[in-house]
């Protein structure tokens, strides 16, 4: 299918961009992607990697990373990303899942020892053309999660399904050639990969790439590069809403698009009153290749819920899956786990492993909480292992959450558990404060704000006021590295005061590559 896209594209708009870099280093054509195609598959025969054949990629430049991707798509192999940034060891590990016949890359400099390298072949380069019949529907993208501190799981996403879900996100979004998307988000995650590339390449329209996000000078590039839509994640939608700009941003930006972690309703809010432009709400995962939900282009939006189902089925359900248990179905407004199926949808994990969350009727339990509300609206409360259990009280952090961000002062917020001796845990809050702020004084309002209006369980038991929070690549919090501060600081529950700003979270070093990623600059390349 992927390699049927490229091709009618090339046939009807040959001459018009798909992908541009925002800083004018080049374009390329969806003509030049074809003839990309048509040399990847050349190189790639020659080198002996047949159809179906794993492909990573580790290249430092946006636009150069996406090309290749997409044209190894659809020379029928599979592409395994690489964050062009991570340590070796994090290399090792996912290339020991992936386990790729070759790596694309300027050079092996920062890999460990494995595949060999191959150089990017130029679009015109000389050679035997590709052998008839090998560029079958066999491609694909191999991707890890689940593997910070242990061993990744591999997700192998089908050319069916990436076409299934990026057709989906071009038709939920109304996209057209005459869309051009703006993203900076990393492309190495399924996100840019799917609703970024894939998504454009189905609408036949433009995508125009950015190495990093930077609060100043933002809507004047998008002004330039006449971009129509925003690929995005909260936290940048939450720098953009804490300082707008003067004059409103150019009208025909149609809207923002947010995934990757839940939008706190109050930067959706602030958000929208600022610049009037509709933000939609999404949710999916790798698992799912991209897009599960999405809130409509035209009402109605639900602030705070992912939407309704675009690409694949869901449903919530108690108990849990296996030999004996039995798995009933949550009426409206009951808060369940959330499982997924469809087109889009794995059935199994790569590599043999286990089927794990995938239960024997082929729903895949994602691990999310959250309720189905009567329009069919999807709302998350958090992942279940996040929740916190205070003397058997179930608190879900997005609800304090969502509480503390709609306070004065308050820029961002994550709730996570803390070891208590008596109740098992207790929620404490990580706040970063919106302006110059007195510590203590935030810290009694925001306590006197939750015992007001929060049930006892639900009030932090702590308030610790930092310079920033941990984030992952795709602007997620990272909250394991919360929780094992929050274990390790002092029980400050009976005294009402705040940690030191200074000394509650300093960033480590992957933290202040996140911060880089997610509230600073994101490396579209990354």
């Amino acid at each position: 299918m992927l390699k049927h896209w490229i091709d009618a594209a090339a046939a009807r708009w040959g001459g018009a961009p798909y992908l541009e870099d925002a800083a004018g280093a080049g374009q390329l054509t969806f003509a030049g992607l074809q003839r990309s195609t048509q040399a990847w598959a050349r190189c790639l025969d020659r080198a002996g990697i047949p159809p179906g054949g794993r492909v990573a990629i580790r290249l430092p430049e946006p636009l150069g990373y996406a090309s290749a991707l997409v044209a190894i798509l659809g020379a029928g192999r599979v592409v395994v990303p690489l964050d062009p940034a991570a340590p070796a060891a994090t290399l090792a590990r996912v290339l020991d899942v992936a386990r790729p016949d070759a790596v694309v890359g300027p050079d092996g400099s920062g890999l460990p020892p494995g595949p060999a390298v191959l150089r990017p072949p130029g679009a015109d380069e000389a050679g035997e053309p590709a052998r008839a019949g090998r560029t079958p529907p066999a491609g694909g993208i191999f991707l890890c999660t689940s593997g910070t501190t242990g061993t990744p799981k591999g997700v192998l996403l089908r050319d069916g399904q990436l076409s299934h879900v990026a057709g989906c996100v071009a038709i939920h979004h109304r996209l057209t050639p005459a869309d051009r998307g703006y993203c900076c988000l990393p492309l190495f995650h399924v996100n840019a990969e799917v609703v970024g590339l894939l998504a454009t390449l189905a609408a036949r329209a433009c995508l125009v790439l950015d190495r990093r996000f930077s609060r100043r000078g933002f809507w004047e590039m998008i002004e330039e590069q006449e971009i129509t839509w925003i690929n995005a994640v909260p936290a940048i939608i939450t720098i953009l809403a804490t300082e707008p700009p003067a004059a409103r941003p150019p009208a025909r930006v149609r809207f923002v698009r947010s995934a990757s972690a839940p939008l706190p309703p109050s930067a959706l809010r602030r958000f929208e009153g600022a610049f009037g432009i509709p933000v939609i709400e999404t949710y999916g995962m790798t698992e799912a290749a991209s897009m599960i939900t999405a809130n409509p282009l035209d009402g109605p939006r639900k602030p705070g819920s992912a939407g309704r189902p675009a690409a694949a089925e869901v449903r919530i359900v108690q108990g849990v899956s296996g030999p004996g248990q039995r798995q009933v179905p949550c009426p409206p407004g009951t808060v369940g786990r959330v499982q997924i199926s469809g087109r889009g949808v794995i059935t199994e994990y790569a590599a043999g492993r286990p089927a794990g969350a995938i239960g024997p009727d082929g729903w895949l339990d994602t691990g999310d909480l959250g309720h189905v509300d009567s329009d069919g609206y999807l709302f998350l409360a958090g992942r279940s292992d996040d929740v916190i259990n205070r003397g058997g009280e179930k608190i879900y952090p997005r609800e304090i959450e969502d509480f503390l961000l709609a306070q004065p002062g308050v820029r961002s917020a994550a709730v996570v558990g803390a070891r208590d001796e008596v109740l098992g845990e207790r929620p404490v809050a990580y706040v970063v404060p919106a302006g110059p702020s007195r510590p203590g004084q935030l810290a009694d309002e925001l306590r006197a704000a939750c015992e007001a209006a929060l049930p006892r369980p639900q009030r932090p038991a702590a308030f610790h006021l930092v310079p920033e929070l941990p984030l992952g690549a795709t602007g997620k919090v990272a909250r394991a590295r919360l929780r094992e501060l929050a274990s390790a600081q002092p029980d400050t529950s009976t005294r009402g005061r705040a940690a030191p700003a200074d000394g509650a979270c300093r960033p480590t070093a992957s933290a202040t590559t996140a911060r880089a990623t997610a509230t600073a600059a994101y490396r579209s390349g990354a």
